[in-house]
C-alpha cells in the first residue's frame, strides 16, 4: 500500500543568489551580504536536517566568480577560512558530513588544506550530506569527467561520465533552488540536473528561512515526475 506522507526530496540542490544586493540596498559593502548568507546557509542546514533531507548541495563559489573585482573575491576566500574554523566543529556535531566539489588547482594551500580538513573531521557522519560547489563549474565539471575517462583510456558514455562526475558519491538533485529572483542555472550542475525541480524564489538569500524552504518543498510535493514516462505509467507504478 503506497504511503500517503508527503514525499520529501531527497536531495536538494541551491543556487544561493542574492547576497550583494541585499547588502547593497542596506547601504553595507557586499562582503556584508556573504557573511549574512553564511547566517542564512546554517539555517537552511538546520532545517534540512529536521525535514529529512539527505544530500544539500549548495553553490558557494563559481569559477565565474573570479571576475568580481578583487575586494570581494578576497573577502570571500577570507569569509570562507573564518567559516570552515568556525562551523565545521558545530557541522560534526549535528551529523553533517562535508564536501567540497570543485577545482582546486587555484586555491591557496591554505585554503586546501582547510578543505581537506573539514572532509576528515566529518567523515563519518550520516545525518546529511553537505556538497559545498566552490570553485566550480557545471561545463568544468563535464570536461575533467570526459578528461578522466579519456586518460584512463575509458569510453566514454552516458554511464561512464555520469559515474566521473564531481557529485558522483551522491544521487542527481531532485529539487533545484535559485534565490534572488533570477531564472536561470547560472552553469550549475548541468548534468545533474537534468530531470530535477526547478523553484525560483524571489527571496534574496539572507532572507531565505525555514517558510521559504517548506515553501519549495511544498511546490516539489505538487508536482508529478514523469522521468519520460506518460502520467498514466506514473499513476499506476505509484499504485503498485
Amino acid at each position: 500500500m503506497a504511503s500517503s506522507a508527503p514525499h520529501i526530496p531527497h536531495h536538494v540542490a541551491i543556487v544561493m543568489d542574492g547576497n550583494g544586493r541585499w547588502a547593497t540596498r542596506r547601504f553595507l559593502p557586499r562582503i556584508a551580504g556573504h557573511k549574512q548568507g553564511v547566517e542564512s546557509l546554517r539555517r537552511c542546514v538546520k532545517a534540512c536536517v529536521e525535514r529529512g533531507v539527505a544530500v544539500l548541495t549548495v553553490f558557494a563559489f563559481s569559477s565565474e566568480n573570479w571576475n568580481r573585482p578583487v575586494e570581494e573575491v578576497s573577502g570571500l576566500m577570507e569569509l570562507m577560512v573564518g567559516a570552515l574554523a568556525r562551523e565545521v566543529p558545530k557541522l560534526s556535531a549535528d551529523g553533517v558530513r562535508l564536501h567540497f566539489v570543485g577545482e582546486r588547482a587555484g586555491l591557496s594551500l591554505k585554503m586546501v588544506n582547510g578543505l581537506l580538513d573539514a572532509e576528515a573531521a566529518t567523515a563519518h557522519n550520516t545525518r546529511l550530506v553537505l556538497n559545498v560547489c566552490f570553485n566550480y563549474g557545471g561545463r568544468w565539471d563535464i570536461a575533467q569527467a570526459a578528461a578522466k575517462l579519456a586518460a584512463r583510456g575509458e569510453a566514454i558514455t552516458e554511464l561512464s561520465l555520469d559515474r566521473a562526475m564531481a557529485l558522483a558519491h551522491v544521487p542527481d538533485p531532485d529539487l533545484f533552488i535559485r534565490t534572488g529572483g533570477e531564472q536561470r542555472l547560472s552553469n550549475f550542475l548541468l548534468w545533474q540536473s537534468a530531470y530535477a525541480e526547478l523553484f525560483f524564489s524571489d527571496k534574496l538569500w539572507p532572507e531565505f528561512d525555514e517558510a521559504a524552504l517548506d515553501e519549495a518543498i511544498a511546490a516539489f510535493q505538487g508536482r508529478e515526475r514523469r522521468f519520460g514516462q506518460t502520467s498514466a505509467q506514473v499513476s499506476s507504478t505509484a499504485a503498485a
